[in-house]
């Protein structure tokens, strides 16, 4: 038996055994094919778009004042009050009564003359804030009634503050002592002058006891001119002054001593006629 003859007498053996084999690949194609189409589930539908939650503009604090104050609260008249405050987010601050704009922090000095209310008012981007305080001026009692004393004449005015200026022995020069003396009786002159324009005034010139009655009387009357001189260069009007010497013949002292003839020494002043 031929090759070809060999092949063509085994193909229906061959043909037996394949078909039940490819029968059984198909079969389970089929079956894995179905059970593969009952596991699928429908795709889940599409969540809803989400709704974008608003959120709320930040906020701004408003201003705030902590504190203002007037110290002290109640003033007599003539007397000040200060005036104190504490801002805080603000950006326009003012207090009425003509103290306009202020900082955030500070203090005024007031002198209200009746009773008086200050109103602070603040302003910021969060809103505005005011506040006041009153200071009361309290109505001060009547002054008391003046009492007026009674008007002391020249001629006492004279004889009580003024004053007599000194010279050294046997001279008729004016000592620092006598200008201060003088000057003083100047100003209670002009005074004097002042209540009564016709006052007048004697300027006096005395000596101790040494020497001629006539030497003394020369000496005095030099002390008187020069006397009179002093005021005259101080504004003493010269019309209301006259001199007059008295040498010796009026001592204040009559002791035989320096200390008693140094006041004897001197130009003393009285009211004229």
């Amino acid at each position: 038996m031929t090759d070809s003859s060999r092949l063509h007498a085994s193909k229906p053996g061959a043909v037996t055994l394949v078909a039940p084999l490819l029968f059984t690949v198909v079969l389970f194609m089929v079956v894995l094919f179905a059970a593969s189409c009952a596991k699928k589930a429908p795709p889940p539908p599409p969540p809803p778009p989400s709704t974008p939650i608003a959120t709320a503009p930040p906020t701004t604090a408003g201003p705030v004042i902590a504190s203002f104050t007037a110290e002290p609260s109640t003033i007599e008249p003539g007397q000040s009050s200060t005036l104190r405050w504490s801002i805080s987010n603000a950006t326009d601050m003012s207090i009425d009564h003509g103290i306009g704009a202020v900082q955030s922090q500070g203090m005024r000095q007031v002198f209200p003359r009746t009773s008086t209310s200050y109103a602070l008012t603040v302003r910021g981007p969060g809103g505005m804030d005011s506040r006041s305080v009153t200071v009361e001026v309290s109505n001060a009692p009547p002054p008391p009634p003046t009492v007026r004393s009674p008007q002391i004449s020249g001629n006492e005015l004279l004889s009580q503050q003024g004053q007599d200026a000194y010279f050294d022995y046997d001279m008729s020069e004016i000592r620092s002592d006598g200008r201060d003396a003088l000057t003083r009786d100047a100003a209670l002159l002009k005074q004097i002058l002042q209540q009564d324009p016709n006052f007048s005034v004697v300027v006096e010139g005395h000596c101790d006891e040494r020497g001629s009655a006539e030497y003394n009387l020369a000496l005095g009357d030099r002390r008187a001119t020069a006397a009179k001189d002093f005021l005259v260069q101080l504004g003493v009007p010269a019309d209301h002054l006259k001199t007059i010497s008295y040498g010796k013949e009026r001592p204040q002292c009559t002791d035989a001593s320096e200390n008693c003839w140094q006041k004897n020494r001197r130009a003393h002043l009285s009211a004229g006629q």
